[in-house]
């Protein structure tokens, strides 16, 4: 056995253990009861495929792939801020907040009006 075998079944290795990860993800994203747990399993499946990516890029010694999966973590991010903004609802702590910072700024429009 070389040393160039060795790692193809290193790298075969890992791929098959990222696809049994994945499928318990994708197990758990649809099965999970809160949508906290959806949210966090979508996450969970971007960053293992972008993990898969990596691997690939390595063992097929092409470069190119390695920015496919720096574009796929930008998307992913994004995908998981949007799917939080849409279904988490909004915090009581939030909305308090939101309600000073407009009673401080029409407080403070008044001020310049008067001025």
């Amino acid at each position: 056995m070389t040393v160039e075998n060795a790692y193809y079944y290193l790298y075969m290795a890992a791929l098959i253990w990222f696809a049994l990860l994945l499928t318990v993800t994708l197990v758990r994203a649809v099965i999970g009861p809160r949508i906290t747990d959806r949210v966090l399993s979508i996450n969970m499946i971007g960053t293992m495929v972008i993990s898969c990516i990596a691997v690939l890029s390595v063992m097929l010694k092409e470069s190119y792939l390695v920015d496919v999966a720096l574009i796929y973590a930008m998307i992913s991010f994004i995908a998981v801020l949007i799917l939080i903004t849409i279904y988490l609802p909004k915090d009581k702590l939030r909305g308090r907040f939101a309600e000073e910072e407009k009673e401080l700024s029409s407080k403070s429009t008044k001020r310049r009006k008067r001025s």
